[in-house]
């Protein structure tokens, strides 16, 4: 059995890219996080000590997103994904997938993004 704590859509804006309009000033971009880790005993006891509290997690990464002024979505994805995992020692893995909401190119495109899976 595989466990997995999901947060999906998570907006947080952020300094990042290569071009001198992105550099300017924040843009939106939106995360997804899969954080494996075991929670049968904390379904089981039904207490928080006994999994990963998410919302330490989403502060952790706004945090992260805020203060790092990255010039690649895969330099921050990767630094996200590794603040993420030393967090809790139980996650054995973590997917990050970050999104450009408003993607500096000519082309329609609602998003791009890149995503990495980083395992302990």
């Amino acid at each position: 059995m595989r466990d997995v704590i999901e947060v999906r859509g998570l907006r947080v804006s952020a300094i990042v890219g290569v071009l001198a309009e992105e550099r300017l000033r924040p843009q939106p971009l939106e995360l997804d996080l899969d954080l494996v880790r075991p929670f049968g005993a904390a379904a089981l006891s039904d207490d928080l000590d006994e999994t990963t509290n998410y919302a330490e997690v989403v502060g952790l990464v706004e945090s992260v997103v805020r203060t790092s002024a990255c010039l690649l979505l895969e330099t921050l994805a990767h630094r996200v994904a590794r603040e993420v995992l030393a967090l809790d020692p139980a996650l054995t893995e973590v997917t990050v997938a970050v999104r450009k909401l408003r993607p500096p190119i000519p082309q329609d495109a609602d998003t791009v993004g890149v995503r990495t899976t980083l395992q302990r």
